[in-house]
């Protein structure tokens, strides 16, 4: 019997229900059997509700079992685990899973496909193909392609990626840079995180392209502290990378030279922020900057800056192999591509959709998340992390597309959907929102960080019933005073989920203090 591929994620949800350990009892089980097996620890695919989800190569097909436990591997191999035998715990192929084909995985491809730290395996699925043809192109029609695609950032702002990379390009000095925010804060939000996971050396692929494009030469991902896993994944691919040539000088004789240093951040939701990040890359406390001057022109140590999330760099390899015309042909109206959505919270099938924009919030959460994990109806959604709005159950059916949300009050943000049934109390969800702002301002601006603060006081008020009226016109009022004079998104967002929230469940806030 030849050699037989198991396939094991190695990825922060999977390892969170037991993966390492289903690992280690595959290789014990197959150890005690006398069993020839290739243990691969490869991404997440993102059907986060299958977790642990082991595969195993049959021929051309890898064959799924869900939700698998360590006490499972003996039966299962009973069953005919290596034969891809049947089993309660049998998906049947990978590539027939409903909830997996039905997506249009552009950037997420590799995700689950390949074994993340295998550079043989990277470069077998088309690893270093785009960069390479960077280099034959040339960098204008690099930028021209991403230009053409549409791409927007995928960090929240929605700013065209090609209008960055060409002022960056355009700024005058020999010393620029490329920053990767990987600091995903949002609730309900880990796309970044299971692409750096899953597709680190696409990533540094992508960084190295940016670089290409505008003339940098090193590049920084700036990590969030809570991504352990995701750090060592990281760390190792960097150094697989320089060790085989693909970063340093000269890369692959190529006469371009790029570096990637991880830098590991302190816990600071504000260093989302790009000038945030940037104080804190430098050394400094994470405060948000004036603008201007604009990153892309002063950004890291002053120098032309770069600055995209995870996501939107990890677009751009696809967007320089198969066209920007391509990628552009894909969403609705200015809203090109796709997006990797998040569905957590009260979600019966929680992980990962890359879907074209235009796909309704309906259909994420019925079709896709199989409505709420307790069977209850859907009361509200908050669509684009914790400064995002609460979007009502008749809201439902709004289409993905930034200009839709931004009619309705809301934002699209990073993606993350956390849906919550008609348990939920939505003036405690308004109050989480002020003091989640009190919390995590900077400090910098007075609107942020004391608005928040007396706005968690005049919500207790409300929700106390002391003075209603006169309390809720000050709320209001306050909400206007964060969104209009805030120095950034932090406290000028705060107010479109307690907006939200009087607008669409102001009787909540009568039985506000009932948790």
């Amino acid at each position: 019997m030849s050699r037989v591929r198991i396939y094991v994620p190695r990825e922060t949800t999977a390892v969170s229900v037991g993966a390492d350990e289903v690992a280690v009892a595959i290789a014990r089980e197959a150890k005690q059997r006398g069993a020839d097996i290739e243990l691969v620890r490869n991404g997440s695919w993102g059907a986060c509700w299958l977790e642990p989800l082991i595969e195993v190569q049959q021929g051309d097909k890898r064959i799924a079992y869900g939700n698998v436990a360590p006490d499972d591997v003996p039966m299962l191999f009973e069953a005919g685990l290596l034969e891809g035998g049947e089993h309660d715990k049998r998906l049947g192929p990978v590539d027939e899973i409903e909830y997996l084909i039905t997506q249009e995985r552009w950037t997420f491809w590799r995700c689950g496909l390949t074994e993340s730290l295998s550079l043989d395996d990277f470069l077998a699925h088309q690893g270093f193909k785009a960069l390479t043809k960077a280099w034959e192109i040339g960098a204008d029609a690099v930028i021209d392609a991403v230009t053409a695609s549409g791409l927007r950032g995928r960090g929240g702002a929605g700013f065209p990626t090609g209008i960055k990379w060409r002022t960056v390009a355009d700024a005058s000095g020999e010393q620029k840079y490329v920053a990767c925010n990987a600091d995903e804060g949002d609730s309900g939000a880990f796309s970044d995180r299971m692409l750096m996971e899953g597709d680190p050396f696409g990533l540094i692929e992508s960084m190295a392209i940016a670089g290409f494009a505008v003339g940098a030469n090193k590049g920084y991902i700036y990590l969030r502290s809570e991504y352990p896993l995701t750090h060592s994944i990281l760390a190792r691919a960097i150094d697989t990378l320089r060790d085989a040539g693909w970063l340093g000088e000269d890369i692959q004789g190529s006469g371009f030279d790029f570096e990637v240093e991880l830098h590991l951040g302190a816990g600071s939701y504000v260093c989302g922020e790009e000038t945030a990040m940037l104080e804190s890359l430098e050394g400094r406390k994470g405060i948000v900057r004036y603008k201007p001057p604009l990153p892309a022109i002063e950004g890291l140590f002053g120098k032309p800056t770069v600055v995209n999330n995870v996501v939107t760099l990890a677009s751009v390899p696809n967007i320089v192999n198969l066209g920007g015309e391509r990628y552009a042909g894909m969403g609705v109206n200015r809203s090109k591509g796709t997006l990797a959505f998040q569905l957590a919270g009260n979600i019966r099938r929680g992980g990962l959709v890359e879907k074209s924009f235009g796909v309704t919030l309906r259909e994420l959460i019925e079709t896709y998340g199989g409505g709420t994990a307790s069977g209850r109806a859907v009361k509200a959604v908050q669509v684009g992390g914790p400064l995002g709005a609460y979007l009502s159950a008749e809201q439902l059916d709004t289409p993905m597309d930034y200009e839709a949300f931004v009619e309705i009050g809301a934002m699209i943000g990073h993606g993350g959907i956390v849906v919550f049934d008609d348990t939920a109390n939505m003036a405690q969800q308004a109050r989480f929102a002020m003091e989640f702002c009190a919390i995590e301002s900077c400090g910098k601006c007075t609107p942020c960080r004391i608005g928040s603060t007396r706005g968690v006081e005049v919500i207790d008020r409300i929700i106390e019933g002391d003075n209603r009226d006169a309390n809720y016109d000050l709320l209001v009022e306050l909400c206007d005073t964060m969104e209009d004079a805030s120095l950034c998104a932090m406290g000028g967002m705060t107010p479109y989920p307690v907006r939200s929230v009087l607008k669409h469940f102001a009787a909540d806030f009568a039985t506000g203090s009932d948790t």
